[in-house]
């Protein structure tokens, strides 16, 4: 499944800022009504054993017997365990992608690409830290990750505001670099392992920019 997202770094977009692009979506723009009933069966069963037993004890078994249907019906839908997971964190996507493609200042498009910026990661940064146990163990596959819709989306997202910003440098590369300072696995080891601040980390971030040249 693909999910549309804003046209690759260099081509112009008008109107992105103001573009309803969400995860909610990732099934394609219309599913049979069957095929709707079914995913929304599979998501509320997934969603429930998560908050009972964690993500580590999800299986695809437990979602299927949680749902009341057959194995088979789960791994058509999400191919895999890690498929599963990326689901349940496109389930919630959509509200962050909600704040930043369509909310209110300092994260939509009525605020500048300056201070979009410098809001857009320590707000990541809190929604992947409430989502950090989903987040790790959807990891099985690291490279899987770069094609996963949210992240692609985020990617764009963020080059074209560096662009937008006159940031200095590649705007592909730099935003690569920037989301790479905040991917959940390592704001977890800052964190947990050498007891870094979230205000460290957010800090670290504004840094970043600062050194680009995007100054709030």
């Amino acid at each position: 499944m693909t999910l549309p997202l804003p046209p690759p770094p260099g081509q112009p977009d008008p109107g992105e800022a103001r573009t309803n692009l969400t995860l909610a979506a990732a099934d394609g723009p219309e599913l049979r009504a069957d095929a709707a009933r079914n995913r929304a069966l599979l998501m509320d069963a997934a969603s429930r054993l998560l908050a009972r037993c964690g993500a580590a004890d999800l299986t695809m078994e437990s979602v299927a017997a949680a749902a009341g249907v057959g194995k088979g019906t789960v791994f058509r839908r999400f191919k895999d365990r890690t498929g599963l997971l990326i689901a349940l964190l496109d389930h919630r996507e959509a509200l962050l992608q909600a704040a930043f493609l369509s909310g209110p200042p300092p994260m939509g498009p009525d605020a500048s690409a300056a201070e979009r910026l410098h809001a857009f990661g320590p707000a990541l940064m809190r929604h992947e830290r409430d989502h950090h146990e989903l987040i790790l163990a959807s990891r099985a596959d690291p490279l899987r990750t770069f094609e996963v819709p949210a992240q692609r989306l985020r990617h764009s997202h963020v080059t074209l505001l560096l662009r937008q910003a006159r940031a200095t440098g590649d705007p592909e590369l730099l935003a690569y670099t920037l989301l790479g300072s905040i991917d959940a696995p390592l704001v977890h080891h800052l964190t947990c392992e050498r007891g870094m601040s979230a205000d460290q980390l957010e800090q670290g971030w504004h840094d970043l920019l600062h050194r680009y040249g995007v100054e709030r």
